[in-house]
């Protein structure tokens, strides 16, 4: 069978250009990236001023008390680098003291879950080794927002409603902040946060002490501003206000264990890349602190096989991928964490074809980690069900009790001397914890990633680094940049990018086209977030895929829920092609992402 036609109709056109391109989870970011472009700055300069504003216009998607994975590539460059953005647990944060506190889970909202923030620094230190601009230029978007205002963007709204009663009862400074006289926000209505913007101007007025004009001066006053961000207002306020016994997921009342000591520990960096070839391109990926490596061992899985099995809009494509995909991330639960984990083998092609020789022509109800190297795999807790409030498909998923599946945001940028850059930030949602009154933002709840059973590569243990979903792509064509891709979306990041992968290299789409394609993902695996259920051979498609394909599905035995017509996936991407053109597509669901570009 031959792979299905591209439609001829897309949403929005794939752009293209010469000058620079910028695509992201939100048109703000994605103005201001192109405006710092037209204004000569590069696509790093581009994309720390977009994120800045990611923090503000997204605030249910991430917030500077988050995390980051970024990759990029400089024009001069052999490799791609990966942005480290990830901070670890406090030095407190240790099983003991969880399990003492009466829970079997890292809770999915509240101080207890917070990693140490790692966002800002990671954004600084990119800004510092790559950007053209002072600080304060590229603040200047995020601080204009924050301080004047910014329509409330509808997924935000409902997701302070969604919380509003825990807000009211409980995080009484969420509620100051986000329903000011006791008033949910509208869709539309213009918010404001002026704490946050006293922080980000605390930040540019601690690089004004360095007064030396030329490049050593300029980095010396972002590394001030990195310092004041590790050891002044942000890392002492939060410390102490978390410090407060509150509410957290499951209604136990906890204080958190995060200090300035942890905050002033961490710095952010870089990192090289995990590469695998894929039909004549290479895919680079962050390591196995992230679930990067599962979409490489995804890929590996099918790179053999007949394109129709590589379709996803026909039955036994859909069907492979899904397999494929439950058989990589068992592996990622199994054997990922911050460790030394033996990728050799696990992307190995003896390994490879082992483990492709499991997919069957029925869904799998099992949990399959492999056994690399004949070492006994890990096997986290399985629940299919837990205590806990219910919450629905797609995203944003936001309980009223404040824990979230997934919510994330992305940004890609290329400018017209062939830098490109790939990031997704997170974490730090308004929802994750209490609103820190001084700050105008909260911390993250990443370390709900980590297991509280000792001696799994990714149980809880203090210095070490969550095992992160966040998974940002660059894809490359004879160690050249070819595009930079990316969604939010938590367990689905890399399923829904593989479904473009797919659909862009083996089925010759465009990458609006792609974007636009019905999408697909699994849930037959441990959930990263709390409460960290699975559904054995369950699997999540958007209506478009077609009632034939659903009940070939549903015959072969997935379990199948529909999400509606356009619910799953948010992928953006932005790249070059042979001919030296630039282009930029971005994702239509939620009517939120936009690409923009010359």
């Amino acid at each position: 069978m031959t792979y299905t036609p591209a439609p001829s109709f897309t949403t929005r056109p794939t752009l293209t250009g010469t000058f620079g391109m910028s695509a992201s989870t939100h048109w703000l970011a994605t103005a201001t990236a192109q405006a710092v472009l037209e204004r000569g700055g590069n696509a790093f300069d581009a994309s720390v001023a977009a994120a800045f504003v990611l923090h503000i216009v997204e605030p249910h998607l991430n917030g500077p008390g988050g995390d980051l994975v970024g990759i990029f590539q400089t024009a001069d460059a052999a490799t791609p680098t990966v942005l480290m953005g990830q901070g670890p647990a406090p030095a407190g944060a240790t099983i003991e003291h969880y399990c003492s506190e009466g829970l079997e889970l890292v809770p999915g909202a509240g101080g207890l879950a917070a990693a140490v923030p790692g966002a800002v620094d990671a954004w600084l230190l990119l800004l510092r080794d790559h950007g053209t601009w002072e600080l304060a230029d590229v603040l200047a978007y995020a601080i204009g927002y924050a301080r004047d205002g910014h329509p409330l963007v509808a997924g935000a709204a409902a997701t302070i409603a969604r919380v509003a009663d825990l807000f009211r009862e409980d995080w009484t400074t969420s509620a100051a902040l986000w329903m000011p006289a006791g008033e949910l926000p509208s869709a539309g209505q213009v918010v404001r946060n002026p704490a946050y913007a006293n922080v980000l101007d605390s930040l540019v007025h601690a690089s004004c002490t360095v007064r030396d004009d030329g490049p050593v001066g300029r980095a010396a006053r972002i590394d001030a501003a990195r310092t004041e961000w590790r050891t002044g207002i942000v890392a002492q306020e939060a410390s102490a206000f978390l410090a407060q016994p509150h509410r957290h997921s499951g209604g136990g009342t906890h204080a958190a264990v995060i200090t300035p000591e942890d905050f002033a520990a961490f710095e952010a960096g870089y990192e090289p890349p995990v590469m695998r070839e894929f039909r004549g391109h290479t895919i680079a990926k962050a390591g196995a602190w992230t679930q990067g490596p599962a979409l490489l061992q995804t890929l590996g899985l099918l790179e053999p096989l007949d394109d129709d099995l590589l379709d996803p809009s026909q039955e036994a494509g859909a069907h492979t991928i899904l397999e494929a995909q439950k058989l990589a991330y068992a592996d990622r639960d199994a054997w990922f964490g911050d460790a030394d984990v033996d990728l050799e083998t696990l992307l190995g092609a003896e390994y490879l074809a082992e483990r492709r020789a499991l997919i069957g022509q029925t869904a799998s109800t099992e949990f399959r980690p492999g056994s690399p190297g004949g070492r006994t795999p890990l096997r986290p807790p399985l629940r299919t069900s837990y205590d806990a409030p219910a919450v629905g498909t797609g995203e944003p998923t936001v309980a009223k009790t404040g824990e979230t599946r997934g919510d994330t945001c992305h940004i890609d940028v290329i400018d017209r001397w062939g830098n490109i850059v790939s990031a997704t930030p997170s974490g730090g949602w308004l929802q994750s914890s209490p609103t820190i009154p001084a700050l105008g933002f909260c911390l993250g709840t990443r370390l709900q990633m980590t297991w509280l059973e000792p001696g799994h590569p990714s149980s809880l243990v203090p210095g070490k680094r969550p095992r992160t979903t966040l998974t940002p792509t660059l894809v490359l064509q004879g160690g050249t940049p070819e595009f930079a891709i990316g969604s939010p979306g938590g367990d689905q990041q890399d399923q829904w990018q593989l479904l473009a992968l797919l659909r862009v290299i083996v089925g010759g789409y465009t990458p609006q086209q792609a974007i636009d394609a019905p999408a697909l993902h699994t849930s037959a695996l441990p959930e990263s977030f709390w409460p960290r259920t699975w559904t054995p051979a369950g699997a999540v498609v958007e209506n478009r895929l077609g009632e034939d394909v659903i009940a070939g599905l549903e015959r072969r035995g997935h379990v199948v829920t529909r999400a509606g017509d356009w619910a799953l996936g948010r992928v953006s991407a932005a790249g070059r092609d042979e001919a030296g053109v630039l282009w930029a597509a971005a994702n239509p669901r939620g009517m939120q992402g936009y690409a923009a570009g010359r």
